[in-house]
């Protein structure tokens, strides 16, 4: 890059999206790049390399370590959010689960007000960010189950190598697909294709052949890397956006200014300014830098450029919990390894090592499956609705996507381990491990009707922003999750092809596991162990103004020429499974945007 020069685009965040629009950007020689990211580059650590290293990132250096605020929904308990701080961001850090969206949702990103931003014009933007390798053998596709790829949704020749995780020596994936087969549940459609229902083998963000993290660091950012045209900065933290005036009356970014090696340095942009800071540090950068609801930057001193309520706003997650079950003699989980037990880790390693196989080539789930909710209708016809122009929108189209007779309420997922999340949430598995070996039947809440807000809690960059999911503030999520987590119990747990790898008396995760076949016991246990599926977004969102929105539909911020945000952050509505996906898919539709091709 000539240092004579501005850069065209100065990128905040070197994140999932922010590496995927840098990289696309950065296709144009002509076309200078500036990506600013206040994690380091750990693209050698094989914490990030190895699939199944992954719990151990959350908490440490690669993570921003947020808290939530108090949640009453959950009796008072804080909520911990891990977040990516490094490069790559999140896609460095998670379980590498790589799951489809479903169509009713983005199509109601367009019915919302967003034009352009339907189902039917975001499939080419999923394909282009992935590359589905199935298992070349037929005895593998038989035994996970995989009869359901569709070529008209399968993405071919995109960056981030995505496969399947099971493997025909573990009976536990072959079960799963079997016992949805029992319950007549066995996925309807390619999940792809956005109208899928029921289980299947899930893929991951994990390359088959060297059997390592297929993430936005190693995919796109370390080929942008090589263009003279491209710089990128770590461990560089972004204090607020620069600004000038406009004889149109609105504001134009000028550039950044940002803490490097202890000193604040100023980095001017000839076009753009692009977030890509993450659905808690992208409305963070916004508010400090003057952008956000006049009363809450008044209070804390912050010179108003732009009065825009809805920034921090309108914030979804998916919360989850799940149920462990004591597993018969000679079926292998991930216990030992949790465990750290010696002999199981040199057994692990001398396998990843010599023959790129083992549990180190698998990271969170493999199995997994969208669930209707029975009778939904009749049980949200009993609960209060909520209240207010934008929140009675909100609703109906949740609601609205949930009855439909391919609607999904839950997702239901196996996880080859304990998780003991009535520690607090501590971690994902627990810190206090049982001895026994276990698996878990976990359930996600696809559709939450509850929205909260994240906001900074003072003008002090370093200080971390106040995040209230508010999670289960709407009642029917409750009873609806609370109903999912009754049903892995007593409809998924009892059927054969699982039940034989359970011990008939086995232990459990905690007491309260033994209650939960009953609705009351159900929702005392989802209290107390309910946490986040780490799929936060919503909280800058691309709506019309008066709607709440931040960003129009060519993700431009409300009363700025040319600051745009391309992260999670936009998403009007979350989609129904885990967010990586749309979140490639909708920075590869950023930067088409942005360079006047979409």
């Amino acid at each position: 890059m000539d240092s004579r020069r501005s850069p065209d685009y100065i990128i905040i965040g070197g994140g999932t999206s922010g590496l995927v629009v840098a990289n696309r950007l950065s296709e144009d020689p002509n076309t200078e790049v500036l990506v600013l990211e206040a994690g380091k580059d750990l693209s050698l650590d094989p914490r990030v390399n190895i699939p199944a290293f992954w719990t151990s990132l959350m908490g440490s250096e690669a993570d921003w370590q947020y808290k939530s605020v108090a949640q009453e929904g959950l009796r008072g308990r804080s909520i911990r959010h891990a977040q990516g701080k490094a490069l790559g961001g999140s896609s460095a850090i998670n379980g590498q689960a790589f799951i489809a969206p479903g169509k009713a949702e983005i199509d109601a990103w367009a019915k919302l007000g967003n034009p352009g931003w339907d189902w039917a014009s975001l499939v080419s933007s999923y394909k282009k960010s992935y590359t589905l390798i199935p298992p070349s053998d037929e005895d593998t596709l038989k035994h996970l189950g995989v009869d359901w790829i569709n070529d008209e949704y399968r993405g071919s020749s995109g960056p981030i190598k995505v496969s399947f995780p099971g493997v025909v020596q573990n009976p536990l994936c072959k079960a799963w697909i079997e016992a949805f087969g029992d319950l007549n549940m066995i996925t309807s459609a390619d999940p792809f294709s956005g109208g899928s229902i029921g289980g299947y083998s899930n893929t991951a963000t994990v390359d088959p052949e060297t059997k390592v993290r297929s993430y936005a660091g190693s995919a796109y950012g370390a080929p942008a890397l090589q263009r003279s045209n491209v710089r990128i900065l770590t461990d560089t933290q972004v204090q607020r956006i620069t600004f000038n005036d406009t004889d149109a009356g609105s504001i134009k970014a000028t550039g950044v200014q940002a803490l490097v090696d202890g000193k604040v340095e100023t980095f001017e942009s000839a076009k753009e300014v692009i977030l890509a800071a993450g659905v808690y540090n992208t409305p963070k950068i916004l508010e400090l830098s003057g952008i956000g609801d006049k009363k809450l930057l008044d209070h804390h001193k912050i010179p108003l450029r732009v009065d825009l309520p809805g920034v921090g706003e309108n914030l979804q997650d998916h919360l989850m919990t799940g149920l462990s079950y004591e597993v018969v003699d000679g079926v292998i989980t991930g216990d030992p390894l949790l465990r750290q037990e010696p002999e199981a880790l040199a057994l692990a390693q001398k396998l990843y090592v010599e023959n790129k196989a083992g549990p180190f080539t698998i990271g969170g789930i493999q199995s997994h499956a969208f669930m209707p909710t029975p009778n939904a209708s009749t049980l949200l016809d009993q609960l209060p609705k909520a209240q207010g122009p934008t929140h009675s929108e909100y609703y109906d189209t949740v609601r609205l996507i949930i009855e439909a007779p391919d609607g999904s309420s839950g997702a239901w997922l196996m996880f080859l381990a304990q998780t003991n999340l009535h520690e607090g949430a501590k971690s994902f598995v627990g810190t206090e491990l049982l001895p026994e070996n276990f698996i878990s039947l976990g359930c996600v809440q696809s559709r939450p009707f509850s929205r909260g807000s994240t906001h900074i809690s003072s003008a002090d960059v370093a200080a971390v922003p106040d995040i209230n999911p508010g999670y289960f503030s709407h009642p029917a999520d409750l009873e609806i999750m609370a109903r999912h987590l009754q049903a892995l119990d007593t409809q998924l747990r009892p059927l054969k092809p699982l039940g034989q790898f359970l011990r008939p008396d086995g232990k459990r995760n905690h007491p309260d596991a033994f209650h939960v076949g009953d609705l009351e016991g159900a929702k005392n246990y989802v209290l107390d162990t309910a946490t986040t599926a780490y799929h936060g977004c919503g909280s800058a969102a691309m709506l019309p103004r008066e709607k709440g929105g931040v960003v129009d539909p060519r993700l431009v911020v409300y009363g700025t020429e040319n600051l745009r945000i391309v992260d999670a952050s936009i998403f009007p509505l979350i989609p129904r499974g885990n967010i990586l996906s749309s979140v490639y898919a909708v920075a590869e539709k950023a930067a088409d945007i942005i360079k006047g091709v979409d």
